[in-house]
Order: C-alpha cells, then structure tokens, then sequence
C-alpha cells in the first residue's frame, strides 16, 4: 500500500490494542453492516492467516463485532461488543479458515436476517494503520477502501449504465477518486463501487436510483 501521510500508518482514534488487529477489524464489520443495511440476525465470521493466530489477543473477534453493531473503532463499548449482540438479537459465530485468502488480516464474513430475506457475504482485509480493503462482495471481485464517501451499485450489465451513474455524479459535482466494476456474465448481474471526493447529494442518488438498470444502491460515508 502507498500509504498518503503519517495518519496512514499511526492509525486511527481507537480502542486498541492494534491499529490493524482490531481498528482494521472494526472497520470491516462496520462496511459489512452498512451494506447489509440494518442489523443482522446472524453473522458468521471466518479468519484467515494473522487474525486467525491472533483473533483473542488483539481483540479482532470483538471489533468485528462492534463494528457489524455500527461502532467505530474509537467507540468504548467496542471490548464488550458481543453482550451488545447478544443483546440486539445477533448470534455470532467465529471459526478459523482454511484455504487461500488475498491478505495476512483477512475475515470472511457472512450475514443474514431473522426472516432470511436478505443476505451479505463479505471478504475484506485490514493492510495495517486501521485501513482496509474490501475485496469481495457478494461474489463480485471489487475494491473499495472505506476511506472515501463510496457508493455501491449493483445493476444489470447493460450498455451506457457507467456512463449514466458517472455523468449524473458529474452533473452533481462530485468527482471519482477510484472506480471498480465486476460482472457475472455478458448481460447479466453488475457492480460498480465508486469512491468519490465529497457525499453525493438526495437528489444525484435518486436520479441513480431511478436508472432502470440499477437493482440496488448503498451510500458509505464512514
């Protein structure tokens, strides 16, 4: 990673007791709750390399939990966060994964609601000073940061719907930092995440909503 200034690699405010252990992990679960949109009724959590190893003593389960329960990494209710799940109706499972994974600090997260009706699979990992890489979403290759305000949008893949979504963030006065897009087939299921400069405004998100293409918007602005 490239890291942009010395806050990049300090780290966050946070609880600790590590920016990429347990910042990182809040960060992740808090991606993963907004865009699952509300609180989940189960989440199951898979860890991979360091976290693995280390999940207990830094802390990562706990922050991965907050952060499913929308805190943030400063948030002191973090170390007590699975009696807040409990709590709130969420059951939480932790195992450690096996297999390939893109990241040392890498957790695989899977959520769903009471009903079943709504369902998140989530990959993202944390590259140290509390910042993280969302690298997978719902099967969809993609990359976003969290660090910008970030719109995902998954759409049909149609022809001229990128350039739709991104004049209307022009149109609105929002510029692109970085873009990504995946597709399941040729004319089938697409996302797009875009990591714009500033908050996009009600009525930009709304004409993207309209789009007849676009099946699903998420605003993050962590």
């Amino acid at each position: 990673m490239r890291f942009k200034d010395v806050f990049s690699i300090i780290g966050p405010a946070m609880v600790g007791p590590s920016s990429s252990h347990t910042a990182g992990a809040a960060r992740i679960g808090r991606v993963a709750r907004l865009l699952f949109g509300e609180c989940p009724a189960q989440a199951d959590i898979l860890l991979y390399g360091s976290f693995a190893a280390t999940y207990r003593g830094h802390g990562t389960d706990t922050a991965l939990v907050g952060g499913l329960l929308d805190m943030g990494t400063d948030d002191p209710r973090l170390p007590d966060a699975f009696a807040h799940a409990e709590a709130a109706g969420m059951s939480v499972s932790i195992a450690r994964g096996t297999g390939l994974y893109p990241h040392p600090n890498t957790a695989e997260l899977e959520l769903s609601s009471a009903d079943g009706s709504r369902a998140l699979q989530l990959t993202g990992t944390s590259i140290g000073g509390g910042n993280v890489e969302i690298v997978r979403i719902n099967g969809f290759s993609l990359k976003l940061s969290a660090s910008y305000p970030t719109l995902t949008i998954r759409h049909r893949d149609e022809t001229g719907v990128i350039a739709f979504v991104t004049g209307l963030l022009g149109g609105g006065g929002i510029n692109i930092a970085h873009m990504s897009v995946d597709r399941r087939s040729r004319r089938g299921e697409a996302m797009m995440v875009l990591e714009c400069d500033g908050v996009p405004g009600a009525d930009t998100l709304q004409a993207i909503s309209a789009l007849p293409a676009v099946e699903e918007l998420r605003l993050l602005a962590i």
